[in-house]
């Protein structure tokens, strides 16, 4: 394995280390923080190159020790320890390789979910709020926070389209794969005649964007205010709450009344618009550079169909990494780890390979 890069990354490590012991620096909060940050992304890797030297130490003994017949008598162990030490420092080889390969920067960041019907009327709406409550499970089971920010409710308790915002460690890296097509295939409960129909959810994960990442000249919106509806339209209070926010330059609209307050629900649509607009950006960067995206498990095409939930069968298949499982009940229930753990492996198996 080549070290140099390695060896650099270390000499970086120490020297953001003198650095944060300066007076001068800790002075500087802003300048403080930044390194901090690059300190901590160091850590991980410095570590496992420092234990990965100590390996290779131990190996060159053990060839010292196999190379001087004066000491035949620990030529036995050396061969072990030998043995030992080189099973030890292919492992480390394969870890700090990972470690090397660029990581998703969004990947720490909170997560905008937007959840909309597609093709299939009341059923996709009913479907919409299933998977709405699979997320919400989901959240939970980890400790992330979740709250509603705008719904469009169905008579039968669906949702035509539902933005929740999940604040939690690590959020966007474990349900980025979730955006795209959701197909669902049940009896609906408006079906009486028992036949199985075909209905689709449009699922769409956002990483929260922050200031720094957009930055919105207030001239370029509109914002209207009124009052938050319920199922069919009906007004669940008497106030002026709602906000709507229409981003002119790109026609971009986002709508909060999840909140009673108007301040807060301008707070979340403005949340929202930041994080669309943010995503977008991403979209076109991602485009201009990779024209294999579309090859990739983390596409996010929303327009891709990546998993089937078959009710009769009891099973969910995702269609990007080919596995099935028929444990569909568990799943809805925010059970959804054995299939999520399979996209990660994927998606780092597929950059480890751009990375050779």
């Amino acid at each position: 394995m080549k070290t140099e890069k390695l060896e650099a990354m270390e000499a970086r490590y120490l020297s953001i280390e003198d650095q944060l012991s300066d007076p001068s620096v800790i002075a500087n909060q802003n300048k403080w923080r930044e390194l901090s940050k690059e300190h901590a992304e160091l850590s991980e890797i410095v570590s496992k190159f420092r234990e990965y030297k100590k390996v290779m130490q131990q190996c060159q003994d053990a060839r010292d020790i196999l190379g001087d017949n004066t000491m035949k008598d620990l030529h036995d162990l050396a061969k072990e320890d030998l043995k030992t030490g080189e099973e030890e420092a292919e492992r480390l080889e394969k870890e700090i390789h990972i470690l090397l390969i660029p990581k998703d920067p969004n990947d720490n960041r909170n997560v905008i979910l937007e959840i909309r019907a597609g093709t299939g009327g009341e059923e996709a709406a009913l479907f919409a709020a299933d998977l709405l409550k699979m997320y919400l499970k989901f959240a939970e089971r980890r400790g992330w926070k979740a709250s509603i920010a705008d719904a469009s409710e169905t008579d039968l308790g669906g949702f035509k389209e539902v933005t929740c915002l999940i604040d939690g460690q690590n959020a966007y890296s474990l349900l980025k794969f979730e955006s795209g097509v959701h197909r669902v295939q049940r009896v609906p409960v408006t079906e009486s005649s028992g036949r199985v129909h075909t209905s689709a959810v449009t699922v769409a994960v956002l990483p929260e964007a922050q200031d720094v990442d957009v930055k919105i000249d207030m001239k370029d919106l509109r914002i209207d205010v009124y009052r938050s509806s319920g199922a069919g339209g009906q007004h669940i209070n008497k106030t002026s709450s709602a906000i709507r926010i229409t981003h002119l330059p790109t026609g971009t609209v986002v709508t909060c009344q999840n909140e009673r307050d108007q301040r807060q629900n301008k707070e979340k649509a403005m949340q929202i618009l930041r994080s669309r607009l943010y995503a977008e950006a991403l979209r076109r960067e991602e485009e201009k550079t990779a024209a294999d995206r579309k090859g990739q498990v983390g596409s996010g095409d929303r327009s891709e169909r990546i998993r089937t939930y078959n009710f009769p069968q009891g099973r969910v298949t995702d269609h990007r990494v080919h596995v099935t499982l028929y444990q569909l009940d568990d799943f809805l229930n925010g059970h959804i780890e054995p299939i999520i753990d399979r996209l990660i492996e994927a998606d780092l198996a597929e950059r480890m390979q751009k990375e050779e």
